[in-house]
Order: structure tokens, then C-alpha cells, then sequence
């Protein structure tokens, strides 16, 4: 039998011999198997019957019968057809075609999702929901304009977002810049302004010193002629004892005692009086600048400003609280305790006077005195300790404040002392502990980090009571209210010390 013959025996579907060949009203003839699954694929998809070949629709699905004739002409080709012509056939199919029964990939199952052939489409995808390759591939290609589409639009605003970020990121330049210029001008005008100030009062308490020196020594210089006046009459009186007595009483006579001026030897200047303004103003600044600013600029960048690496030292171990000690309760049980402390002269810095034997620590206002260098002194920061140190037992202290501008607490001995900055002062390093006491709150310190406290923070009176064994410091205010505990495992001798503010006085008080 030659190809052509052949090829009218075979299925226009499934492109092999017909199997239960049936013919349609239209004259074409495929297999009932194929024609069938082809019409119910195309019912799914709500397409009424056709033909596949010559696409003529009908109104209803025909009725098939098997074309005996045409059935047995298709068994009598196939005994006739040798193998090696099979082989032919599927070396020239195509990827077009299936890979198992080597015929057209004419549908797409979904559950697969894959092309398959009707073979497969009968067989093994039966009971799958499939349509026809075509009609998936038209579905896809919607999808794709759709996705296209989706991409155009995403391409759109993402460009829109980087013109709008390069817009802001140029905005957000030029508004940080503008912010740091106008920090930067305050910076430099509040330093201009006080330099200018600084200048005048200055040269004001230079020509109020040059008056004074002026008029005092002329003082000097009239008292130094009265002197020599004075002298001189001593001197002739003292030679007329050795004249005659004739002579000495007319000598004598004439002998008159220099009538002189009073000469006030005291020199009043009442500068301090007339700088007394001043001086508060500058008080209020300095503890604007020395802590308020500080505090502002350390919550800002979240660090000292004037920082040392030190600080990235670890924090010693701090022993969780336990079960409060029993202390006898009210001021006669903390007396119990009480203690003698005062200051140590060599540790005080240069702006802090003692007096009432070492027990008074004062902030003077007009500056630093001069101050004998020693290894113990605080050079830069405004604090003393007491001379007197705890490595066991119980202890109770108390402390006088004139104002709420100070940090007390206790520190090992190893506190740092001559650097600059909040490293040195206490609560503000892993080797001290300390209450602050402000205008407005109250908090406690250790290691720079801060706790504020509930309650009132105008205290006059502070006592301390420390537990050295249990690891307790316990801060009370006026009327002995507990206001912190802190709890640490101590390794060191502690001193009580003090951070006194400009104008504020410190005292111990006795036992």
C-alpha cells in the first residue's frame, strides 16, 4: 500500500490508524475515541460540536456509528504495514509530538501542565482537567499582555519612586545642611557673645582694679610721707636729750607732734558686689551648659560627648536585689549606724573651698583658686571625697545640700581624676554610684546609665546607708523616705564624695 492510501486510513486527530472509525455528517471520518473527547473538550469550553477539519459547525452533537466498511480496510492495511515503516514514521515526528505514543500534542493538560496527545489525553490525563493546546495557548498569551501590562506599570513607579527619592534625597541635603548652619551660627554666636561679654567684664574689672590700686597707692604713698614726717620728729626729739636743761626746755617748746590725716588702710573694692549679677547669671549658664546642654547633646547621639574608650569597658556584675535587709526603722535606728566623716582637702578641685574643719564643701562663684598639684586632686571636675573609707560593716551618713544642683554618692578609689568630660564624675563610670539632685527630678546613676526616681527631688538632707557585705547602698531624703536602693557585689574600698554645682555648699554632718 503506498503513503497516500496509507495516510487515508488514518485518523486526522490522533494521526494513526483509524480504531473504530466513524464517520460525521460533514463526511469526514475519525475515530469515535478522538472525535468524542475533541467534542467534550470543546463542550467544557462551551464551543458547540464541529469538525476538525473542514470546521463546519452543527447545531447538535451527531450521533456516531462505527464505519464497518472503512474498519475493515484499516485492519487489513495494518497487517500489511512492516515494522520498519513504524520506525520511519517516528524518526520524522517532531517535538510537536508526543514522546510516548509519537502523535500531535493537540491538547493541554492542566493538572499536568503539560501539552499531551489524545492517547495520553484518553489514557492517562482521562479523568484531568484539560482544553485544547490552541485555546491554552491563546489564554497564555492573554496572560503575558496582562503580565506585560503589570511590568509596564511597576517599571512606571518604580521610576516615579527614584525621581521622587532623588527628589527628597536632594531636599533632606539642603534641610540638614540649613539645620547644621543654624546649630553651627548658635554655637558660634553664643560663643561670640560670650567672648564679647567676657571682654568688657574683663576690661570693666581691669579699670576698677587699676582705680583701686590707684587710689591705694596714693593711700601708701601719703602714710609712707607721714611715716617719714614722723620719723623725722622722732629723730629731733631724741636729740635733745642731750642738750642742757636751759636748752631743752626752749627746745621743747618748739617741739610740736605732726598733725596728721587720717588714712584709711583698708581697701574696698565691693567688685564682688558689683559683679554679683553677673556672677548668677553665669551660674545659671554654667549649669545650663555643664549639664542641661550635656544631657541634650548626650540623648541626641546617644553617647558622651567627650566619651573615652574606657567607657566600652564591661559593667561590673551587678548581684540581683535580695530579700531587704531588717534595719531598725526611723532616724534613731540609722543613728545606730551613724558615722564621722570629712572631706579630704587633697582630693578637692580647684573651685571648691573646705572649712568647718574639712566638714563644708563650697562651690565658689568667683573661679578657680590656686590649688597645690596633687596625684589624688579632681582637675577638671567639680568633686571631693572624704578621707574616711568603708571595706565591711553597716554605715550611715548624712549630707547637707544648700541646692538641688549636685551628684553624692560613693566611688572606689580608683575613680579617674584628671581627665575631662562626664568620665570622671560620679554614677558616670562602672566605679561609683550616685544621686542626683536637680530642680526638676530626681535620679540615681551607675555606670552613666540613668534611672529617674519618683517623688519630690528638692532634698536638703540626704543620708546614705551602706551594707558593704550585702552589697546595699540605700539613699534616703528629708524625713528619712527611702528614695533608691542600689545593689552590687562590691570589690573595693568606697568613699562617700560629692559633685558640688557653682554656688552650692556640701555638708557633712556629725555624728
Amino acid at each position: 500500500m503506498d503513503s497516500q492510501s496509507s495516510n487515508n486510513l488514518k485518523c486526522a486527530i490522533c494521526l494513526d490508524y483509524f480504531q473504530d472509525p466513524g464517520t460525521i455528517p460533514c463526511g469526514h471520518t475519525f475515530c469515535l475515541k478522538c472525535i468524542t473527547h475533541h467534542w467534550d473538550t470543546k463542550s467544557v469550553s462551551g464551543i458547540a460540536p464541529d469538525c476538525p477539519m473542514c470546521n463546519e459547525k452543527f447545531a447538535a452533537r451527531p450521533i456516531l456509528k462505527r464505519n464497518v466498511s472503512l474498519s475493515l480496510l484499516v485492519e487489513s492495511a495494518k497487517s500489511n504495514t512492516s515494522l520498519s515503516c513504524k520506525d520511519c514514521i517516528r524518526e520524522e515526528v517532531g517535538s510537536t509530538f508526543c514522546d510516548h505514543h509519537h502523535k500531535p500534542l493537540v491538547y493541554y493538560c492542566k493538572r499536568d501542565k503539560m501539552p499531551v496527545c489524545c492517547e495520553c489525553a484518553i489514557t492517562r490525563c482521562k479523568n484531568h482537567d484539560k482544553d485544547l493546546l490552541e485555546t491554552e495557548r491563546k489564554k497564555q498569551k492573554l496572560l503575558l499582555e496582562k503580565k506585560k501590562e503589570e511590568v509596564a506599570k511597576l517599571i512606571e513607579e518604580t521610576e516615579q519612586s527614584i525621581h521622587h527619592l532623588t527628589e527628597n534625597i536632594s531636599l533632606a541635603k539642603e534641610t540638614m545642611q540649613q539645620t547644621s548652619s543654624r546649630v553651627t551660627v548658635k554655637f558660634s554666636t553664643l560663643t561670640k557673645v560670650l567672648a564679647k561679654r567676657q571682654e568688657s567684664t574683663e576690661r570693666f574689672m581691669e579699670q576698677q582694679k587699676e582705680a583701686v590700686m590707684t587710689e591705694a597707692t596714693a593711700r601708701l604713698t601719703e602714710l609712707e610721707e607721714n611715716a617719714k614726717k614722723l620719723r623725722a620728729s622722732q629723730d629731733k626729739i631724741a636729740t635733745l636729750h642731750n642738750i642742757s636743761d636751759t636748752e631743752l626746755i626752749k627746745e621743747s617748746m618748739l617741739v610740736e607732734v605732726p598733725c596728721l590725716k587720717k588714712i584709711p588702710s583698708d581697701v574696698t573694692y565691693h567688685l564682688q558686689d558689683r559683679l554679683s549679677g553677673i556672677m548668677e547669671v553665669l551660674t545659671r549658664m554654667s549649669k545650663l551648659v555643664v549639664e542641661d546642654l550635656e544631657r541634650a547633646v548626650c540623648t541626641v547621639v546617644g553617647q558622651d560627648v567627650e566619651g573615652s574608650p574606657q567607657e566600652k569597658r564591661p559593667i561590673l556584675a551587678v548581684v540581683p536585689s535580695p530579700a531587704a535587709p531588717c534595719y531598725p526603722g526611723g532616724k534613731e535606728g540609722l543613728n545606730a549606724y551613724m558615722c564621722s566623716l570629712t572631706f579630704d582637702p587633697s582630693t578637692a578641685n580647684g573651685n571648691l573651698v573646705l572649712s568647718q574643719e574639712n566638714r563644708r564643701a563650697q562651690h565658689l562663684t568667683s573661679g578657680m583658686r590656686p590649688v597645690v598639684e596633687h596625684e589624688s586632686r579632681f582637675d577638671h571636675t567639680w568633686q571631693v571625697l572624704c578621707s574616711q573609707g568603708f571595706k565591711h560593716g553597716l554605715h550611715y551618713w548624712e549630707m547637707e545640700v544648700s541646692k538641688p544642683w549636685a551628684y553624692l554618692g560613693v566611688t572606689y578609689n580608683t575613680i579617674p581624676r584628671k581627665e575631662k568630660g562626664r568620665r570622671c564624675m560620679l554614677g558616670m563610670n562602672e566605679l561609683s554610684w550616685s544621686l542626683q539632685l536637680d530642680e526638676k527630678q530626681l535620679n540615681a546613676w551607675h555606670n552613666g546609665r540613668k534611672e529617674t526616681l519618683d517623688g519630690s527631688s528638692q532634698h536638703g538632707r540626704v543620708g546614705f546607708l551602706l551594707d558593704y557585705e550585702t552589697g546595699m547602698l540605700t539613699f534616703y531624703g528629708d524625713g528619712h523616705i527611702k528614695l533608691h536602693d542600689f545593689h552590687c557585689a562590691f570589690t573595693q574600698e568606697l568613699f562617700p564624695a560629692c559633685w558640688i554645682g557653682e554656688g552650692v555648699s556640701v555638708t557633712l554632718c556629725a555624728a
